[in-house]
């Protein structure tokens, strides 16, 4: 599977609260927040569904990434995303290690096994989150 999601009761803005304490828990920081909706409904298209994009990175770990290749910058950095679907709230990613896999280095397939796993508990975290 090249991604990880999960389903939570919470609201959208509940979900990226909980996520974003988690995240920086462990030295994850949010460096952006694109919200996909307002994008869309600004260039005149009806998307009705909250549907939020954070780009998270750990500089320790881009550092690491980095200083074994340049291109692994091509990944960075991860991209959490928190959405409305079929009635739900939904929290998301693509897999770190999914991705790395392509660049045919064990070094960073560690790496980016390492960071999936400590992204995988900060969305389980967010599992619990009750409206």
């Amino acid at each position: 599977m090249f991604h990880y999601t999960v389903e939570t009761d919470g609201t959208v803005e509940e979900a990226i609260d909980a996520l974003e304490q988690r995240l920086q828990a462990d030295q994850f920081g949010v460096l952006w927040r694109f919200n996909i909706q307002d994008k869309l409904q600004e260039k005149g298209f009806a998307f009705e569904s909250k549907y939020i994009v954070l780009e998270v990175c750990n500089p320790a770990e881009a550092n690491r990434v980095l200083s074994e290749t340049p291109m692994a910058g091509y990944f960075l950095p991860c991209k959490i995303v928190v959405y409305e679907a079929e009635g739900k709230v939904k929290v998301g990613m693509l897999k770190p290690s999914a991705l790395m896999d392509v660049m045919q280095n064990d070094s960073l397939r560690r790496i980016a096994s390492d960071v999936e796993e400590r992204l995988i508990q900060s969305i389980d975290g967010v599992r619990k989150v009750q409206a």
